[in-house]
This record gives C-alpha cells, sequence and structure tokens, in this order.
C-alpha cells in the first residue's frame, strides 16, 4: 500500500512541475519602429488553459520600471500568434538599450486568473 501511495505522490509532483503544461510566450521586435511604436510587437503564446477568453499584456522597462508603457487585452480565439500591431501600447523609446519585460495574463470567464507568462527581451 505505501509503495501504492508512494508511485502517485511522485506522480503528482511531477505533474504538477512539468512545464509542458505551463503557458509560456515569447516576442520578437520584428518591424518595431525605433521610437514609440505604438503597436505590439509579433507575440506567441503557448499552452494557453482551456477556458480562456482574454490574454491582457503589460511591458515594463526593466531599467526605468516607472515609466508606464501600458498594454492591451485580445480576445482568445485559439491561435497563438499575434500579429504585429494585435493591441496599442506606448512602445519604447530608451536613450540607450534598455531590456523590456512582456507579460500576458490568460483570463477566463469572470476575469478570472487562469496562467501567467513572460519574457525579456533587449532593445534596441
Amino acid at each position: 500500500m505505501r509503495k501504492i501511495i508512494a508511485v502517485f505522490a511522485a506522480l503528482a509532483v511531477v505533474g504538477l512541475a512539468s512545464p509542458a503544461f505551463a503557458m509560456s510566450m515569447s516576442f520578437k521586435w520584428g518591424p518595431t519602429k525605433n521610437c514609440n511604436d505604438s503597436k505590439s510587437p509579433p507575440i506567441t503564446v503557448k499552452n494557453v488553459p482551456d477556458g480562456t477568453r482574454k490574454l491582457k499584456f503589460k511591458m515594463v522597462d526593466l531599467n526605468k520600471p516607472t515609466f508606464n508603457h501600458g498594454g492591451g487585452t485580445v480576445t482568445w480565439k485559439g491561435n497563438g500568434d499575434l500579429p504585429y500591431g494585435a493591441f496599442r501600447y506606448k512602445g519604447p523609446c530608451p536613450p540607450s538599450p534598455h531590456t523590456y519585460e512582456i507579460s500576458v495574463i490568460a483570463l477566463g470567464s469572470g476575469n478570472k486568473v487562469l496562467a501567467t507568462a513572460k519574457s525579456r527581451q533587449r532593445f534596441p
């Protein structure tokens, strides 16, 4: 009996820690213009949980976190490839290369948070 419980406990830990089930995101600056481009960069989101209705994005300049770049919200339609300009925000315009972090929250009905992810890139 103890062996069976130990096996189930090990399987539960592996299942919970498995990155295959975690939502992830990445982005590339792509066609982003050099300064204050209001169109979001191309973004890829993977492993979006079932029940997701909206994806809410926010960008932070890690070198100047007090500057509000904002973000945007898009309706989730099942395609994880969001094109350049999927939402509007205050694009990057640093005096020297800065590192930016874009985060995403998957929202279900009633704006319940289902998952989160983030990614970082330097600009330019």
